[in-house]
């Protein structure tokens, strides 16, 4: 049997557990030593269960195993990040990642030993060069919530008082205009409470309980959340309405720039844990009298060199958004189940058509452990969609939902 065509794959082993990554560790310490640039013909085995007779499904789950074992002994990354606290290690983390292309895949070897399938596949592998697998071509859902002022006073210079509002709104612009994401308005909503202490990178365990309230609420994957830390003159004397202010300013040798630093934090709308922290700033000429301006973002604003700085700032934050999300796994709520039927809370608005398949995890959490982070293990089931709506979706797995332990809120994932 010989395929052709291409395959490409994306690997985030993360959500499938620290079982998995200890198993692909060995493949991805030999890679550190695989060529990049060149093409490197591999080998891989994969394995599935036989469930109720069918080897088609058995053989697809197999084959897309051992195409995940090929692609990281071709390329994986590995990424260590600790947090250490007064000499101590407190928070520790290791990811494995893998994004590669197979081509001119070969079946060697296919075997069954009772109710497991065994495949082994011969691909010829190269370095992705951006995102692969079938979540690429879906639109994750994005809301954006409200970025409030740290210090409101700062605002008064230009009438900003809107900033907290109208940035969020034009990142909303800038991600909806790049047709990558389905994103929703929230901007009216403020996550962080503690506008002081907001960090702009977060311990792995620092969560925050409404942004899955939130994210559940609005049926978002991922919630964008922040605060603007500074918009103060840099010199205030500068700006004083005496004779010698304004001379001063007309000769030029005073201070008239202004700051504008803003933390931006990205969370994972099913755990409630960031993705993503960064702060972003940029000093710029205040051309404009005090009182002159009539908005943050408004045309006035936008023609001093301060506004066009910030605008530069707004698009370096959405394309942050675009990079950080666009590789991730395709996640949706399962929202109800009967028998074999599964309907989904995402449909044809977020790309999905019928005849997609996605993978189904169990979502669960310890009784002791409460607030901890909800775990995902894999159900080794799938259901394949048969009518797709705008905003959701219906398809049929291979089982009752109460056999597989598949039921409302669980998750399904398109890698």
């Amino acid at each position: 049997m010989r395929v052709t065509g291409l395959d490409t794959l994306t690997i985030w082993p993360g959500v499938r557990g620290l079982s998995f990554l200890l198993a692909v560790l060995a493949g991805a310490v030999l890679a550190s030593f695989a060529p990049v640039a060149q093409a490197v013909v591999l080998e891989g085995t994969g394995q599935a269960a036989i469930r109720d007779g069918d080897m088609d499904a058995a053989r697809s789950e197999a084959r897309r195993a051992a195409l995940r074992e090929v692609a990281l002994q071709y390329e994986a990354r590995i990424a260590s990040e600790e947090t250490v606290s007064n000499g101590v290690v407190t928070d520790s983390r290791l990811t494995v990642a893998s994004r590669a292309q197979a081509r001119d895949v070969q079946l060697i070897q296919e075997s069954r030993h009772g109710n497991l399938l065994r495949v082994t596949l011969r691909a010829d592998m190269t370095s992705g060069s951006s995102c692969g697998g079938d979540a690429y071509r879906l639109k994750k859902k994005v809301a954006v919530t409200g970025f409030p002022v740290m210090q409101p006073e700062q605002a008064r210079y230009g009438r900003l008082d809107d900033a907290g509002e109208m940035l969020p709104q034009a990142i909303q612009a800038q991600l909806r205009n790049s047709g990558d994401f389905q994103v929703l308005s929230a901007n009216d909503l403020q996550l962080l409470g503690d506008l002081l202490n907001a960090p702009t990178r977060q311990a792995f365990d620092n969560r925050l309980s409404n942004v899955t309230g939130l994210a559940r609420e609005l049926g978002a994957q991922f919630v964008v959340a922040g605060v603007i830390r500074d918009m103060a003159l840099v010199d205030a004397s500068a700006w004083n309405t005496s004779m010698a202010g304004r001379l001063k300013r007309g000769l030029g040798v005073v201070n008239q720039n202004r700051r504008f630093v803003a933390d931006m934090i990205v969370y994972d709308g099913f755990s409630g844990t960031p993705v993503y922290q960064k702060r972003f700033q940029t000093e710029a000429v205040w051309d404009e009298s005090i009182g002159g301006s009539t908005g943050f973002g408004s045309a006035g604003f936008q023609q001093t060199s301060y506004g066009r700085a910030v605008s530069g700032v707004i698009t370096a934050m959405a394309k942050a958004v675009d990079e950080a999300l666009t590789c991730q796994p395709f996640m949706t709520r399962i929202t109800r189940v009967d028998g074999e039927k599964v309907t989904l809370s995402s449909g044809a608005s977020a790309g999905l058509r019928p005849g997609d398949e996605l993978h189904l995890y169990r979502s669960y959490s310890y009784f002791d452990s409460k607030g901890a982070t909800p775990e995902l293990s894999d159900s080794k089931s799938t259901v394949t969609l048969d009518s797709v709506h705008p905003e959701f979706s219906n398809g049929w797995m291979g089982a009752p939902g109460a056999q597989v332990n598949i039921q409302r809120d669980d998750i399904a994932i398109v890698w």
